[in-house]
């Protein structure tokens, strides 16, 4: 079997498909329009890596400027400590004896922050950070009207807070919030209001643990679908825009945010059923359609596109002889985060020449 990076310096067409291609050229803009609006906003940038699970994708943004890297998962941040990155925050509640022993052992390699939202869970990090003799920052989630975890912004804030005080063993190192219910405003002017009510909410809370004396170093918020007016409110340290260095469907056309197509998947057309109708090798198995329709690329007159587990159906408006069985099509992913844990590398190409292999570790994909 070929080492998929023996593929370095040669073209697309040596790839078999379905392959996760990225373009370097669109991605390093996308990355400048993030990075250039933390700069505007005074703001550091500390990106998701839920979106590429790549210990690779996350030196580059450390290389373009992040302080750090953003984790959704435990095993995100196991991922990158053993790749060499050591300020991580997870933005998820770590839970359970299993999960906390394995945050005590990374712990002890590099420096780690955990979301929290309740006594319970603040608790369990509090004993486990006590046996192991180790002191673990924390990170408070505050609920700005996303409706997820997170406790609600002012006073059950500084009440978490005082708890978290009470504990030697942990490190009330800030608060965030993901001001998500803001992203799908359509209107800018509504939507640029929505995220400043919601984050404002995160940054007056902060002020009212400062004004009781306790300590905020930390104030993150912010997505790819938002970062534009959050890097511009006072208050704000960190964002956690991550996704948007891929510029999908999602982002595009339900987020409204004006990044560029970077991400596709490379597919094979294998049947021409009738000349209004194409049949690629590339189906649900390859790009997900849950949060973001796939788009073909240089395919004319596309009257719909649908996605079975193996298969893509182009259904074109006219008879079109292109594309020909056996040539290649690439999709613009849907949502990047629910497509990269299906693959196992990236191919990253400048034009139409591979210029990395950038692996996606199994470890990383889900727990």
């Amino acid at each position: 079997m070929t080492d998929v990076t023996d593929l370095i310096g040669t073209s697309l067409d040596a790839l078999d498909t379905p392959s996760l291609i990225v373009d370097l050229d669109i991605m390093e803009r996308n990355v400048a329009r993030i990075v250039d609006a933390c700069a505007a906003g005074g703001v550091s940038w500390r990106p998701h890596c839920k979106s590429h699970k790549s210990p690779d994708v996350a030196r580059l943004q450390i290389a373009g400027g992040a302080i750090g890297i953003t984790c959704a998962k435990l095993s995100e941040a196991e991922m990158l400590v053993d790749a060499g990155i050591p300020d991580i925050l997870i933005a998820n509640q770590i839970v359970g004896p299993i999960k906390l022993d394995r945050l005590m052992r990374l712990h002890s390699r590099a420096d780690i922050a955990v979301a929290v939202d309740s006594i319970e869970n603040v608790t369990q990090l509090a004993r486990a950070a006590n046996a192991s003799g180790v002191r673990l920052r924390v990170l408070i989630e505050v609920d700005t009207g996303t409706a997820r975890a997170g406790v609600l912004p002012g006073e059950p804030v500084l009440a978490l807070a005082r708890v978290i005080g009470g504990f030697g063993s942990l490190d009330l190192a800030g608060l965030m919030t993901w001001e998500g219910h803001t992203t799908r405003i359509v209107d800018p002017g509504e939507k640029r209001r929505a995220i400043e009510q919601a984050v404002g909410a995160v940054v007056a809370s902060a002020q009212l643990c400062r004004d009781a004396g306790i300590s905020i170093r930390i104030v993150s918020c912010g997505g790819t679908g938002t970062f534009q007016t959050s890097t511009m409110i006072s208050g704000i340290t960190e964002i956690q825009a991550g996704g948007g260095i891929f510029g999908d469907v999602r982002y595009r056309t339900i987020y409204n945010v004006p990044v560029e197509y970077a991400l596709t998947v490379l597919s094979t057309v294998i049947s021409r059923p009738t000349p209004t109708r194409i049949i690629a090798d590339a189906g649900k198995k390859a790009m997900s359609t849950d949060a973001g329709m796939p788009l073909p690329l240089d395919v004319p007159d596309v009257k719909r596109v649908g996605f079975s587990a193996e298969h893509a159906r182009i259904e074109l408006n006219a008879p079109h002889a292109a594309p020909l069985i056996g040539e290649h099509i690439r999709f613009v992913v849907g949502y990047a985060d629910t497509t990269m844990h299906l693959h196992s590398e990236i191919f990253a190409v400048r034009g139409r020449r591979i210029e990395h292999v950038w692996l996606i570790p199994a470890a990383a994909r889900l727990r």
